[in-house]
């Protein structure tokens, strides 16, 4: 966990996301818990907008705010996907204004927009996080926008992660709920529930940051006490 004075001295625009993530966790018994938050976004052509107007960078700001409350360092894993995974960048205090739109320039803006395939994205955090030694949990955000084109695939990875100390919130920008990610969040043929859903809306920024933290601290509790008990989280 960063203090609250770092955070004052180093990035003072993100105290407020910081203060709400850490009332959020409290209020669902997560106070002192420590996990390795990582972020996924979609980068597929169907997000451009959302990318345009700032969406995508509140939602990496927000899992920032929950980082510094989580980790011992405050960082985030940052892995942009569409039809393949971009090079994971690491955002914290010091990295994370305008990352979104640094990022999504570099690997070529609109015009390189790809599909949807949330397995290779999740694969890259699985070894990540497993390459990383680290004792704590993951809580991975992971958001999108619609149904990937490899969903049984992502569907049977998430079921044989069950097993693995790596919950999964996944939080959807749209008009309308994601199919495919309601399905997820029942999925049957798991050890353990290991996820959860949040709908963003159309305009994800509208969104209190209040309720989209307690759409993924209230699962995420709920998790690891059923994953403790099964000796996946230690």
């Amino acid at each position: 966990m960063i203090s609250l004075s770092k955070i004052e001295a180093q990035a003072p625009d993100m105290v407020r996301l910081a203060k709400t993530a850490g009332v959020s966790l409290t209020k669902h018994g997560l106070a002192g818990q420590r996990a390795a938050v990582y972020l996924v976004v979609d980068r597929s052509g169907s997000m451009s907008g959302y990318y345009n107007d700032g969406s995508v960078q509140h939602l990496t700001d927000q899992a920032l705010g929950l980082s510094v409350n989580l980790d011992d360092d405050g960082t985030v894993p940052l892995v942009m996907f569409d039809s393949r995974p971009y090079p994971t960048v690491t955002v914290d205090l010091d990295r994370y204004q305008g990352v979104i739109s640094q990022q999504h320039e570099l690997h070529g803006g609109r015009r390189t927009m790809g599909g949807t395939n949330y397995s290779v994205a999740m694969n890259v955090v699985v070894d990540d996080y497993l390459n990383s030694g680290m004792g704590a949990p993951a809580l991975v955000i992971f958001q999108t926008d619609g149904a990937p084109q490899d969903a049984e695939v992502a569907a049977q990875l998430l079921a044989r992660l069950s097993s693995r100390p790596i919950f999964w919130a996944f939080v959807g920008f749209g008009r309308t709920e994601v199919p495919f990610l309601q399905r997820l969040n029942t999925l049957p043929g798991r050890a353990v529930d290991n996820s959860s859903y949040f709908h963003a809306g159309a305009i994800p920024q509208a969104i209190d940051d209040a309720v989209l933290y307690d759409g993924i601290t209230a699962e995420f509790s709920q998790w690891l006490p059923a994953a403790r008990a099964l000796g996946i989280v230690r």
